[in-house]
């Protein structure tokens, strides 16, 4: 068993840790992944989200056996009757029996997030290869070196953040030292979604392409000053005013820097599927074929 256990964190330490926390308008879900096909994050039921991290030949049949699950004990008894608490246990008992009675456990960790009517409602749960489950509440880091990421994600979490800030402190956790080798994240390296509060009956959106790229541009500033420009501004001034004593009358220093652009609203909802579609049933929903 000590060798089961031993293989599976191995396989799962491989891979980039992936987040899970809440926010003031419901939970982000974030996590480092290239493939615009293969999805690590995706939606379970009505309120429920899912994202796992490694294997993906793995967790992902436990994804479609979580969504049938789901589907049949909603269209059996009731839909208000399907929750996260009961997809985790599910769950719990099934990588549970995989682990004690198969030669080889699942190299997977999964999150099971539900988005509540108020915050004290949200519900995260972590189910790990041996079938092991832990109520997480307000934050998880999980999967890769989850230990230095859910350490940095403490530092940054707080209570009643905007989605910008919970954006910008899960980047933040994502690019702490020991997770990998990119300290900087493009769009295109980045699966993003959200289950939002406000939101009538399906909950998860995912969040794509330019409203990606918005949020990714209000998390620079603050965390890359133009200090460059500042010092040299400053070293200008200095020498003007050594040179001649006084500074030039009706004149300003020209070093200045610039005020940054109103950046776009909070409130403004992600873009995703419309509220017809679906990303559940596939693991290729909303990407191209690689």
């Amino acid at each position: 068993m000590r060798d089961k256990a031993d293989y599976a964190r191995k396989g799962i330490a491989r891979g980039r840790s992936c987040v899970a926390l809440q926010y003031a308008g419901g939970i982000l879900l974030v996590a480092p992944n290239p493939s615009s096909a293969l999805h690590k994050i995706s939606e379970i039921y009505d309120r429920i989200g899912f994202a796992a991290v490694g294997r993906y030949n793995e967790y992902e049949n436990l994804r479609k056996a979580g969504v049938t699950y789901a589907d049949i004990t909603g269209y059996q008894f009731d839909r208000h009757d399907v929750t996260a608490r009961g997809i985790a246990n599910w769950y719990a008992q099934t990588l549970g029996t995989i682990f004690t009675e198969s030669p080889k456990p699942f190299e997977v960790e999964i999150v099971v997030a539900e988005v509540g009517a108020e915050p004290a409602d949200d519900q995260i749960y972590r189910i790990t290869f041996d079938g092991s489950v832990t109520d997480e509440p307000g934050f998880v880091a999980f999967g890769g070196q989850a230990d230095q990421v859910s350490a940095a994600l403490k530092e940054r979490y707080s209570d009643d953040m905007s989605l910008s800030e919970a954006f910008a402190a899960a980047l933040a956790a994502l690019s702490a030292p020991g997770n990998g080798e990119r300290p900087e994240f493009a769009a295109a390296q980045l699966e993003v979604a959200v289950l939002d509060r406000a939101r009538d009956h399906r909950t998860f959106r995912r969040i794509r392409a330019a409203r990606l790229e918005e949020m990714l541009a209000e998390t620079r500033p603050a965390a890359e000053p133009p200090a460059e420009t500042s010092e040299a501004s400053s070293g200008t001034a200095s020498s003007d005013t050594a040179s001649s004593g006084t500074p030039p009358s009706g004149s300003s220093p020209s070093g200045s820097p610039g005020t940054a652009p109103d950046s776009p609203s909070d409130t403004e909802p992600p873009t995703g599927p419309g509220p017809g579609g679906s990303d559940r049933g596939t693991g290729l929903g909303g990407g191209s074929p690689l």
